[in-house]
């Protein structure tokens, strides 16, 4: 095998490496502690490469807006009205070129920490991947890092416009911003603030009055799109806005930065990402390109016309996989997530967990992290796309805690100064016996993507539509059956939701080996959870016993016979 699938470990450096025990809902980062950069260690992070990563997402990385006073560092304090939580947003930026100061041990020496994290990152095998929010900035956003040379967002906008092909913002001309609908701020010593005139926020919303429920604490960036008038485009010549990012992509590549993960892609027009995604991959080839894209209906023309290599599978897969494990939809709904996604499949992340979305162990879903467990064995061995695993997800992380501005609503804080029991007991080295075990079966996971050729590379061929007909024992309610092959091994893969052992009868039909090209018989069989041999051979229609664990999975690989 000459390569590696991609395989992503997702972390929030503000978190990872926070011990701090007995925090405050709300607390301040004195009060409360914060991880920082040098927390990513040389043998931590050869433990995330060992465990089977091949990239690692550093979330929060670019400076965004934050209610601590760094002011003291030459950093304009942000107003606390514009600020969701006592950290801030990582997706309210207020200096693309610069490095948040919260995950510095030195914060005059920021960017060295983050380029030293760059270089032991590469020396422990790993390629590092970080947030590009295209879409919208903080409130505040003023850039005191940038290059000799670069002219600032904002600062040539004729602001008497709503709209200008070449303005940055979009503007709500003679109206100052109203902050009447906006949560009070958690320091009643905070000032008004002031924004005339007002720019719209950065959920597409056009009015001087945002609401609580919208994204007040950012702006809308423009790339030549008139919204107000039917969405109409100005493309040429190319808008301001687009050069401007461009440059912003082009800087953090050169610091050795091996891929992107673009917040909320399809929120800016495609014809940008053709452009910026093709100048960066003529200078940086290797680089990969990652899209936060919801609608189907635009995966294909953000991957072909984009130029992005990975698209979320989020509306397909993982939300498919979170109602089958709440019990909501049967298992077999899987079959419609293979089918809906054609010649794309291997462009598709999947996950079972990120910073946007509620833990699985927490009760908000299911409560637990074994039972969220066969959906991760499906996300990882579903196809030959991209893995990703958010940290503490491996150790069945159950979000409990009401942080502050998050609240308690079984997510991770993005918002506040926090210390995440499973990463800390990970980080003191007290994990329960439960975790520990947890965390080997994940690590076993990931690696078995790269174990075999099928799994690494093979298509995919669901199963279902030939059992839980009959007397085979399959139930289409929480079982679901698919093989992984190439012309010379299949991998089949049975994986049981229920917490009810099953004994199965697995039936691999004759048009699979059509399909696959296989022969008349695969031999050498090998549970590849196990390692063990077994005396089994795959032929066509003929069934084959498998009994399947409560919650659990069989993952068996069948050669061709040696002659």
């Amino acid at each position: 095998m000459d390569s590696q699938p991609i395989a992503i470990y997702q972390v929030l450096p503000r978190l990872y490496g926070n011990t701090k025990e007995n925090c405050e809902p709300g607390g301040t980062i004195e009060q409360n502690g914060c991880g920082k950069l040098n927390d990513f260690t040389m043998p931590r992070l050869r433990a995330i490469k060992k465990a089977g990563y091949t990239h690692i997402w550093y979330t929060g990385i670019i400076e965004h807006a934050t209610q601590t006073d760094y002011s003291a560092y030459g950093i304009k304090r942000d107003n606390a009205r514009v600020v969701k939580g006592r950290a801030g947003s990582p997706y309210a930026i207020k200096d693309y070129y610069d490095v948040a100061p919260d995950l510095a041990c030195d914060v005059s020496q920021r960017m060295k920490e983050f380029e030293a994290l760059v270089a032991r990152t590469h020396e422990a095998g790993l390629r590092v991947i970080i947030d590009f929010v295209p879409n919208h900035v903080a409130r505040s956003y003023a850039s005191d890092a940038k290059p000799a040379g670069v002219e600032d967002l904002g600062a040539a906008d004729d602001t008497a416009l709503a709209f200008s092909p070449q303005n940055n913002f979009y503007y709500i001309p003679d109206k100052a911003l109203d902050t009447s609908l906006l949560p009070p701020p958690t320091d009643n010593t905070t000032p008004a603030y002031e924004e005339y005139p007002a720019k719209a926020s950065g959920n597409d919303v056009f009015t001087e009055r945002p609401s609580a429920f919208d994204w007040y604490e950012t702006v809308k960036l423009n790339y030549g799109v008139d919204y107000l008038h039917g969405h109409t485009r100005h493309f040429h010549p190319t808008p301001s806005t687009w050069q401007k990012m461009l440059s912003i992509l082009r800087y953090w590549a050169a610091k050795g930065v091996d891929g992107f993960r673009c917040d909320m892609a399809e929120m800016v027009p495609v014809e940008f990402w053709g452009f910026a995604t093709q100048q960066i991959k003529k200078e940086f080839p290797d680089i990969k390109f990652i899209a936060e894209v919801y609608n189907p209906q635009l995966y294909r023309s953000y991957l072909y016309d984009g130029g992005f290599d990975f698209l979320y599978d989020k509306v397909g897969l993982y939300d498919t996989l979170r109602e089958i494990v709440c019990g909501y939809v049967p298992a077999a709904a899987l079959t419609q997530c293979w089918q809906a996604l054609g010649d794309i499949r291997a462009h598709m992340l999947h996950f079972v967990e990120n910073h946007d979305e509620q833990r699985m162990a927490s009760h908000q879903v299911c409560g637990s992290a074994l039972k969220a467990w066969p959906a991760f064995v499906v996300a990882a061995l579903f196809d030959a796309g991209p893995l990703m695993v958010y940290a503490g997800e491996e150790f069945g992380e159950k979000a409990e805690d009401a942080e502050g501005f998050s609240g308690s609503d079984g997510r991770t804080t993005i918002f506040d100064y926090w210390s995440v029991p499973s990463l800390r007991r990970n980080a003191l080295g007290c994990l329960t016996e439960e975790e520990r075990l947890l965390q080997k079966q994940y690590n076993r996971i990931v690696k078995l993507k790269s174990a075999t050729e099928a799994l690494l590379s093979g298509e995919m061929y669901d199963l279902m539509y030939v059992h839980g007909k009959g007397s085979d024992g399959v139930n289409p309610q929480c079982h679901y059956l698919f093989a992984r092959g190439t012309k010379d091994e299949a991998v089949i893969v049975a994986v049981n939701f229920s917490d009810l052992q099953a004994e199965i009868q697995v039936q691999v039909p004759r048009h699979a080996f059509e399909f696959f090209g296989w022969t008349e018989e695969l031999g050498q069989c090998t549970n590849l959870l196990t390692h063990r041999f077994r005396r089994e051979h795959l032929k066509p229609d003929s069934p084959i016993g498998m009994t399947l664990p409560p919650l659990g999975c069989q993952v068996w690989r069948f050669r061709k016979t040696e002659k």
